[in-house]
């Protein structure tokens, strides 16, 4: 039974022919609970970001938020990822979430509901990203709060950046993709 199914993926994988997995295979939950499709962010620069209301790195939302504002009517999106998986630094619900996030940052980029990035629940389209853009010496695991993946226009990850990297130091990355 072991040697049919395994020829069973194995066949799958040749007749599925060239079609790579991509970023706009994904379902996900939105901040509303609402499920979207990430095919929606097709020819759009995407900065995707694990998030979290009680960090040293929360202000960071109002960099992000300043991106957005500046990048949006060219085709650009901010997506927010809330993961409570260091320090418990997301603790409240996606209410709360998303009325820390709009009361404090004026938050307008998109907001999704909370996952985790690392471990045996990481959500698929995380485990993408990692597979993608490996982190600091190869390790795929996120290392905290606010690590950003830079998405271009065709769904390719093109970059990772750390915690600690500002959005306003990703500013020019962001333009050379949207040219």
């Amino acid at each position: 039974m072991k040697y049919i199914l395994s020829l069973l993926i194995m066949l799958s994988f040749v007749y599925a022919g060239d079609k790579k997995m991509d970023i706009y295979n994904f379902n996900i939950k939105n901040i509303d609970n609402k499920d979207i499709s990430m095919s929606q962010y097709k020819d759009t620069v995407l900065l995707i970001v694990n998030v979290a209301s009680e960090c040293g790195f929360t202000p960071q939302y109002e960099g992000l938020e300043k991106l957005y504002q500046t990048y949006k009517d060219k085709g650009f999106m901010v997506l927010g990822f809330p993961s409570n998986q260091f320090g418990k630094q997301e603790s409240g619900s996606n209410e709360q979430i998303k009325f820390f996030c709009q009361g404090t940052y004026d938050v307008h980029f998109d907001m999704f509901s909370k996952i985790d990035v690392n471990g045996k629940n990481t959500h698929p389209l995380y485990k993408f990203l990692k597979d993608e853009q490996g982190g600091f010496l190869g390790f795929d695991s996120i290392k905290w709060n606010f690590t950003k993946f830079l998405v271009d226009k065709n769904g390719n990850v093109v970059d990772r950046y750390a915690s600690g990297t500002k959005p306003k130091d990703i500013a020019e990355d962001i333009h050379k993709l949207l040219k």
